[in-house]
């Protein structure tokens, strides 16, 4: 069966497609855990972000949450509410901009990171182990230019301005 004339004809492999597909892979091993301790794939974002920033004593804007954790500001808030509901962030009205929200983890959700990040980093361990640690350092710069390259002028891959 001969294709029609006009079918497009594609180059390359279908890159969103094969990152996704990673991404799933990766995933798969950690939804587990994940569910465990009752928390959905955004939630643990949220988390991983508020655990990179436990230092900040100011707390993280919730636009500086919504980029690094890949969220939709309507999604963010839905998840934000779930997750005081439940303990593991406080938000307050930022004490220099009274229409800005931070958010912060609460001593429940530090824990909670600090265990899931055990059983994330012996996946990430067992990935060196079997890509070696070059080829991983590698795939870590390819994915960093890739942001760097489709990112909007101006912005870096964490959507700050530089």
């Amino acid at each position: 069966m001969s294709q029609p004339e006009h079918a497009p004809s594609f180059a390359h492999r279908n890159l969103p497609r094969l990152l996704l597909e990673a991404r799933e892979a990766v995933m798969q091993h950690t939804r587990p855990s994940l569910r465990e301790h009752g928390l959905s794939d955004q939630q643990w974002r949220v988390l991983r972000v508020l655990g990179e920033h436990a230092g900040d004593p100011a707390g993280v804007e919730t636009g500086r949450v919504a980029r690094e954790a890949l969220l939709l500001g309507p999604s963010l808030t839905g998840v934000l509410t779930r997750m005081e509901r439940d303990g593991l962030i406080s938000r307050n009205r930022c004490p220099q901009d009274a229409r800005r929200t931070v958010v912060r983890a609460t001593p429940a959700g530090l824990a909670l990171v600090g265990k899931l990040s055990q059983t994330i980093e012996s996946h990430y361990q067992w990935l060196e182990s079997q890509l070696g640690k070059e080829r991983l350092a590698q795939l870590y710069a390819l994915l960093d230019d890739v942001i760097a390259l489709e990112a909007p002028d101006g912005v870096s891959a964490d959507g700050t301005e530089e």
